[in-house]
C-alpha cells in the first residue's frame, strides 16, 4: 500500500497560498489518506479474522470474497467509481496517490495534470475556472472552455501553459484519432477505444455552442456513462458532422474497465 499524504505539512507549505488548486489538493489529499487508511485497517481486521482472533463480520467476510475473486470490496469504493477489478485497480490507486504525493512535497503544480485521477475531476476544472477569473478580474460564471488537442508526445511538453491546464488520461470509444489532422476518424477495426493526447484546457470568456466541424464530445469519469459526465470536449469532427459521431455514440472516458 501507498503511504499516507502529509496533510498537515501540505497544509502548512500552502498556508500562504490559498487558491482554489491548492484547496483542491488539500481535499485530494484528504479523500486519498481516509481511503488508504479503511483499506489498511480492513486487511488487519480481515488477516485477525483468518486467524481466529476476531469474529469475521458479514463485511469482512464479503471482504475476504471480493479479494479471492478479484474484485474491489465494496467498502473501499466509496472515495471513487471504478470498473476495473482488484489488480488493475491497486495499481491504479498507487499512481493516483503518485501524482498527489509529488503535488505535495514540491508545492509545485504538475505542468500536466492527470485529470483521472482526482477523486472529484469537475471540482478541479471548477477551480481552474475560478482562478483564471480571478487572474482577470472576471465573473466566473462568464466563463467556459476552449480545446486544443497536441500533435505531439506529452514528453515533448516541458512548461505549463501561460493560461488554464494541459490535461492527460482520455480514451476515445467510439471513433480513433487522427495525431497528425488532431481530428476525429472512424475506428480501427477491432479497437474499441483509441487514447488521445494531452488537452490543453484553456478558460475563455462565455461562447455560442460548438463551432462548425466540431464535435461536442462527453467525458465520462468511467466506464459507466448514466452516472459519471464530467465534461464535453470540442473535438475536430474530421471527415464527418457532428451527428455521425453522436451516432456511434463516441465519448472521452477518463478511465477503462481494465
Amino acid at each position: 500500500l501507498p503511504e499516507i499524504i502529509d496533510y498537515e505539512g501540505t497544509q502548512k507549505i500552502l498556508k500562504d497560498d490559498p487558491s482554489p488548486l491548492n484547496v483542491v489538493l488539500l481535499q485530494e489529499i484528504q479523500r486519498y489518506n481516509s481511503l488508504l487508511g479503511i483499506i489498511k485497517s480492513s486487511l488487519i481486521d480481515l488477516n485477525k479474522a483468518i486467524q481466529g482472533l476476531v469474529v469475521m463480520s458479514s463485511e469482512l467476510e464479503e471482504a475476504f470474497t471480493c479479494i479471492y475473486e478479484t474484485r474491489v470490496p465494496p467498502m473501499w469504493e466509496f472515495a471513487y467509481s471504478s470498473k476495473k477489478p482488484l489488480a488493475a485497480w491497486t495499481r491504479d490507486l498507487v499512481q493516483r496517490i503518485e501524482q498527489f504525493t509529488k503535488w505535495a512535497e514540491s508545492a509545485k503544480q504538475p505542468h500536466i495534470f492527470w485529470l483521472s485521477g482526482f477523486t472529484f475531476p469537475t471540482g478541479f476544472l471548477t477551480a481552474v475556472l475560478q482562478y483564471s477569473a480571478r487572474q482577470s478580474a472576471i465573473p466566473v460564471d462568464s466563463l467556459s472552455w476552449e480545446f486544443s488537442v497536441f500533435s505531439v508526445d506529452e514528453s515533448n511538453i516541458v512548461n505549463p501553459p501561460a493560461d488554464g491546464v494541459y490535461v492527460k488520461g482520455f480514451f476515445l470509444e467510439g471513433a480513433g484519432w487522427d495525431m497528425k489532422g488532431a481530428q476525429l476518424i472512424e475506428a480501427a477495426p477491432m479497437q474499441l477505444t483509441t487514447p488521445v493526447p494531452v488537452i490543453h484546457f484553456k478558460p475563455t470568456e462565455a461562447k455560442k455552442k460548438s463551432a462548425k466541424g466540431m464535435f461536442a464530445c462527453p467525458t465520462f469519469y468511467y466506464p459507466v456513462r448514466s452516472t459519471s459526465f464530467v465534461v464535453a470536449v470540442d473535438l475536430k469532427s474530421g471527415e464527418h458532422t457532428s451527428d455521425h459521431w453522436v451516432k456511434r455514440g463516441t465519448a472521452l472516458l477518463m478511465s477503462l474497465d481494465h
